[in-house]
């Protein structure tokens, strides 16, 4: 196993990318600290991983406030001892006409997906530092490289996303910790649902990969069990492209 004995915190793990990497972590033998805002999705990712004699806890959080990922890494810590990976995943979508798009709503998709990452790896990194190694993996998108109609906010939150990842890596490379991201293309989830209803759309999009099939959390979980095993340790500051081929063509 891959990942046997290692400690993880992955945010979002309530449901969909999240929870299947979740359960991809503890099938190559990690511990997981299940962070997520919904108290439901949360506990019921933990009772998945112990059906599978996997040990996992839930952390009620929300990524964009200091005080809960302080908590967060904290229970973590008394727990386990030990932060060796961490998985921001944690992330919201909304679509709106770019001139239309509320400011509140803009300041959520930027406060979660691109300042929660922020506070999440400034938490971790100092344990991180103190153990001498660690792993982080930052959850992008392919809207962060092509643009999306009606995702501005998006956008512009996951194209922070692998610029900071740069910057992290380059930072933290000989202190031994690799900081990469993954970009998913368009995946099956709950996030993903009402924009695939419409059948056409559907299909506009299964044949904007190479296949064609739109893509299921598995295909990034295997994605993020690789960035956080010993297999990636000389690759850092990478933006890893999970999409089927849609950002070929």
């Amino acid at each position: 196993m891959r990942l046997t004995n290692k400690i993880a915190i992955i945010t979002g793990a309530g449901s969909g990318i999240g929870r299947s990497i979740a359960l991809a972590f503890v099938r190559e033998g990690a511990k997981v600290v299940v962070a997520d805002w919904s108290e439901a999705g949360g506990t019921e990712t933990v009772e998945l991983i112990k059906q599978e004699n996997g040990e996992a806890l839930f952390v009620k959080t929300d990524v964009s406030k200091t005080v809960d990922v302080d908590n967060m890494a904290k229970i973590c810590l008394d727990k386990f001892g030990r932060i060796d990976i961490l998985v921001n995943n944690a992330g919201i979508f909304r679509t709106y006409n770019f001139h239309e798009t509320p400011e509140e709503d803009w300041d959520k998709i930027i406060n979660i997906n691109l300042k929660g990452i922020f506070l999440c790896s400034k938490r971790v990194i100092p344990e991180m530092l103190k153990q001498g190694r660690g792993k982080i993996i930052n959850m992008a998108s392919i809207a962060g490289l092509v643009g999306f109609e009606q995702s501005g906010a998006y956008c512009a939150s996951k194209g922070g996303i692998i610029a900071m990842t740069k910057e992290m890596a380059l930072e933290y490379a000989c202190q031994k910790i690799n900081v990469n991201c993954v970009a998913p293309g368009v995946i099956q989830t709950a996030m993903t649902k009402d924009m695939l209803i419409d059948s056409s759309a559907r299909q506009a999009m299964e044949k904007s990969t190479l296949y064609p099939r739109l893509g299921v959390p598995e295909d990034i979980a295997q994605a993020v069990v690789y960035l956080s095993s010993e297999e990636s340790d000389f690759v850092n500051g990478h933006t890893l492209v999970v999409d089927g081929g849609w950002t070929v063509k």
